[in-house]
């Protein structure tokens, strides 16, 4: 760990423990910090917070104080998914208080070189990517951030050998002050999170953060195919690597006649490729460049390239049946990511789609549904994107209650060839907690409708 005075004998609230809260107050207190801990979980059942008590901290739970914030307090450090008009934030803005997520901590004693990659899609798996296409290199790569590992724990034990690959979420890089990765990877943007930010310009100010304190001794890779992207990037200090699949491009990654080529030396032709989608093709392009930069062999790339089998709940291929291949893209929380998986396919897609209404039109997605030959929609938004699929001509709609019954009538109406897709355009906070638990009760529904049929004669199949 990398010797930081920054927060020695500061006054610190740490707002909102998890994972991300619990080890920023746990560094603090390492680093000499006074710190006082506030989380909405009643003492009596919070393990984490009465854990930090025994550490040092002053523990304060089950509801949040407003004399918590005083002009004495040097930082506020609060869980990303905390909102800015949260009234303990409201009110350290209006002392001038900084307000900072726990990335920055991990900024701050880092003593491995960053790689940082944020987007509005494509982040988990270029940050799998690059992760793995460092392994056996001279460096150890350690992932952390918004990929579940949170940063400020990995962080103080990183070695100057290793390589820190953070996901980073606009929601993190919104908080901080002076984050500087080694490598940053820019993959796109579209308009996410506006109900967490405000504001599209506010949501690009957030995700500039990634490279804004960059110098020209860092990196900049950056999607060469996205405008929005261009212009964010045009006045970033960094040297800029692009990438494209459009342009051929021999100062970085792209595809070109059919072949992945990088930084000009031709690496695989694109049909060797493990993944299906022009999307997939685009964030290992970023991951290439990434990794090249951070010490990885063309060898290692491509044999990477060749043999990635994607994360869990992005276009993650969960089984095939009587000649039908089902895959969860329960990752897709939004029309784009939904558009660029029905793209990804040459077969005919059931699609399944649904769960959180954000007032969100789908209009976008009417043109990339010419491909398919059923839709089940489920949830908050199952008359909306029924209607979106009406007006885009599927043979076959159904507006159901719940992701299970979507389940089972795409199992139940599926023909021999079809992909069934659960990609559902929306947030999962209606019927579940998190994208990964809608993606596992995707799995779990597929299992049992499976079974049930297997359990049936064949003729009782539709």
């Amino acid at each position: 760990m990398k010797e930081s005075s920054r927060w020695t004998n500061k006054k610190v609230l740490v707002l909102g423990l998890a994972k991300s809260g619990t080890e920023a107050a746990k560094l603090l207190l390492q680093l000499g910090a006074q710190v006082t801990v506030n989380d909405q979980t009643p003492w009596e059942e919070n393990e984490q917070a009465k854990d930090l008590q025994k550490l040092g901290a002053e523990v304060i739970c089950g509801s949040h104080p407003i004399s918590l914030i005083h002009s004495e307090l040097d930082a506020l450090i609060k869980n990303p998914g905390i909102r800015y008009d949260h009234e303990l934030i409201v009110e350290a803005e209006k002392h001038n208080i900084p307000v900072l997520t726990e990335i920055q901590l991990a900024y701050d004693v880092s003593s491995a070189p960053i790689i940082g990659i944020t987007g509005s899609n494509g982040k988990t798996t270029t940050t799998t990517y690059i992760a793995d296409m460092l392994e056996d290199s001279k460096t150890q790569p350690l992932l952390a951030g918004n990929i579940g590992h949170a940063a400020s724990g990995v962080a103080k034990n990183a070695a100057e050998t290793s390589t820190l690959v953070m996901e980073l979420s606009s929601f993190q890089l919104l908080g901080t002050d002076s984050f500087r990765p080694d490598i940053a990877v820019l993959l796109n943007l579209i308009d996410a999170h506006l109900d967490y930010h405000g504001t599209r310009e506010e949501y690009i100010e957030a995700k500039k953060r990634l490279f804004i304190y960059q110098t020209p001794e860092d990196y900049l890779i950056y999607n060469a195919d996205d405008e929005t992207v261009i212009d964010m990037v045009k006045e970033a200090k960094a040297k800029k690597i692009p990438f494209s699949l459009k342009e051929d491009l021999p100062d970085g990654a792209c595809l070109s006649h059919g072949r992945i080529k990088l930084f000009g030396e031709e690496l695989m032709p694109v049909s060797d490729f493990s993944l299906p989608g022009d999307y997939n093709i685009a964030n290992a392009l970023a991951a290439a460049c990434a990794a090249k930069l951070g010490g990885a062999s063309n060898e290692k790339i491509t044999e990477v390239m060749k043999s990635f089998t994607g994360v869990k709940h992005r276009l993650q291929h969960v089984g095939s049946w009587r000649g039908r291949e089902f895959f969860n893209n329960s990752k897709a929380t939004n029309v784009t990511a939904t558009v660029k998986a029905l793209q990804a396919f040459d077969q005919p897609i059931v699609l399944i789609a649904g769960g959180l209404d954000r007032g969100i039109p789908f209009d976008d997605l009417e043109s990339s549904l010419k491909n398919v030959t059923a839709a089940f929609t489920y949830g908050e938004t199952a008359e909306k994107l029924k209607d979106t699929a009406h007006n885009a001509g599927v043979p076959l709609i159904s507006a159901l209650e719940t992701l299970e019954e979507a389940v089972k009538e795409a199992v139940n109406h599926a023909q021999e060839g079809e992909v069934i897709l659960l990609s559902p355009a929306c947030a999962s906070w209606d019927q579940f907690k998190t994208f990964e638990e809608r993606g596992d009760a995707f799995i779990r529904a597929v299992e049992k409708n499976i079974e049930e049929f297997n359990n049936q004669p064949k003729g009782d199949l539709l």
